[in-house]
């Protein structure tokens, strides 16, 4: 698969679900909520044992009688043998096991609550690491592009110096400037690799200097999201906001439990088993016994130290602070929404600004280039335009990925980024 196809943003997101380790350690922690919240573990069914055992005695025996005689045996030897079933099932204990019960299920959804929250984490750092690397080519390809153009400079001005129309220092500097780009080109390609080998590791790929190739060269940045629609999803469907709401159950369920305390509680005991004793003095050799026990305790805590009022009144603030936390979290996500949104906005009236800017610089360096071969124009003037065009191409890759990594951010935050996969191109919708 690796190096034989390439890969879009969509397969790449498939493959880090599969394989990345985060998220398989998530949700393996996931299924141990999972099979923690059973009847069982919660208290509901009772408990079964069987046991058995054997014991000896060896005994050296002296009894005085009242008629004054006395009888001695040594080495008298008794053994007991028994095995039998137990079962033990407490039936009302003040609804502590319901709130167990509840809270064990409460616990299973968190664990699917915050295996989502790591999974959301992840698309959004593989999506911003996807794109990154497509910037980072793009520069590449700017900066390969304006190497070009100095080595055809260069060509020129070699030619013209070589006839004479040319001084040394014009030789000199078009030398240093082709130099100058030919090491931009040599640290972009160190940048595109770094920006790879971050996409193999989130992909957990099993060779990280195998060859990746992307389907993607070119950033479209969204620009149709909805505030009023984001903050919406948001208070519905953000992950830590739901985990927040998590809690504060969890915490009411505590109480719950604390508070159970406060009923009698009643227990079921029953026993089925078989026991035998060998005797070696007295009436019988052999002892057995074969039958059932039962019972049933019903009891309550009158009073222990005041604790069950400490713990309800910590309990009822431990739900106080989780409902304050919530209205923090709401306020913290309100307050990351607005910031996010003005540098979307800010980003995409970038992003178009840029767009002309560019068209501009290519016409402009278009006429300086025809100028200088036509020696109107000096290599100086020409390197200036020639910088203004790699400069313009930069800014707007730099709009198009910060206004990408805003409308991630965005999406994370409102709960919608695992049905993200790539928006449409805004100039083909608007076609």
């Amino acid at each position: 698969m690796w190096g034989q196809e390439t890969l879009s943003l969509k397969d790449c997101i498939e493959i880090g679900l599969e394989r990345n380790y985060a998220i398989r350690i998530v949700r393996n922690e996931q299924q141990i909520s999972a099979n923690n919240a059973t009847l069982g573990n919660a208290g509901y069914l009772p408990s079964l044992d069987l046991s058995g055992g054997f014991s000896g005695t060896l005994n050296d025996n002296r009894n005085d009688l009242r008629s004054g005689e006395r009888e001695r045996t040594t080495g008298v030897h008794n053994e007991t043998a028994n095995i039998g079933l137990n079962m033990s099932w407490t039936l009302f204990d003040g609804f502590g096991i319901q709130a167990t019960y509840e809270r064990l299920k409460e616990l299973e959804r968190m664990g699917e609550l915050n295996t989502r929250m790591t999974i959301e984490d992840f698309v959004a750092s593989l999506s911003a690491e996807y794109y990154n690397l497509i910037r980072q080519q793009i520069r590449l390809n700017n900066l390969r592009s304006s190497l070009d153009l100095s080595k055809e400079r260069l060509r020129i001005v070699e030619q013209s110096h070589s006839i004479g129309t040319m001084s040394l220092l014009d030789l000199q500097q078009a030398r240093v400037d082709f130099n100058s780009d030919s090491s931009k080109v040599l640290n972009q390609l160190e940048v595109v690799h770094r920006s790879s080998v971050q996409l193999k590791e989130l992909l957990a790929v099993d060779d990280i200097d195998t060859n990746l190739q992307i389907r993607d060269s070119v950033i479209f940045p969204n620009p149709f999201l909805d505030e009023v629609e984001l903050w919406q999803n948001t208070l519905e469907s953000n992950a830590a906001l739901l985990i927040a709401q998590k809690n504060k159950t969890l915490s009411e369920l505590d109480y719950k439990r604390v508070r159970s305390r406060n009923f009698p509680y009643l227990r079921l005991n029953a026993g089925y088993g078989y026991t035998a004793n060998w005797y070696e003095l007295g009436s019988y050799d052999l002892q057995q016994r074969l039958g059932l026990n039962y019972g049933v305790t019903i009891g309550m805590s009158l009073f222990d130290g005041f604790n069950r009022r400490r713990e309800q009144r910590n309990a009822r603030i431990d739900i106080e602070n989780r409902e304050l936390r919530k209205q923090e979290l709401e306020l913290g996500l309100q307050a990351d929404l607005s910031n996010l949104w003005m540098a979307y906005q800010n980003n995409l009236d970038l992003w178009r600004l840029e767009k002309e800017n560019l068209v501009a610089a290519q016409e402009h360096f278009s006429v300086a280039m025809d100028r200088y071969k036509l020696r109107e124009l000096s290599g100086i003037e020409l390197r200036e335009a020639q910088n203004n065009l790699l400069e313009a191409e930069e800014r707007r890759s730099i709009a198009e990925y910060n206004t990408k990594l805003c409308e991630i951010s965005l999406l994370q935050l409102s709960g919608q980024i695992l049905t993200y996969v790539a928006p449409p191109n805004p100039d083909e919708v608007s076609e």
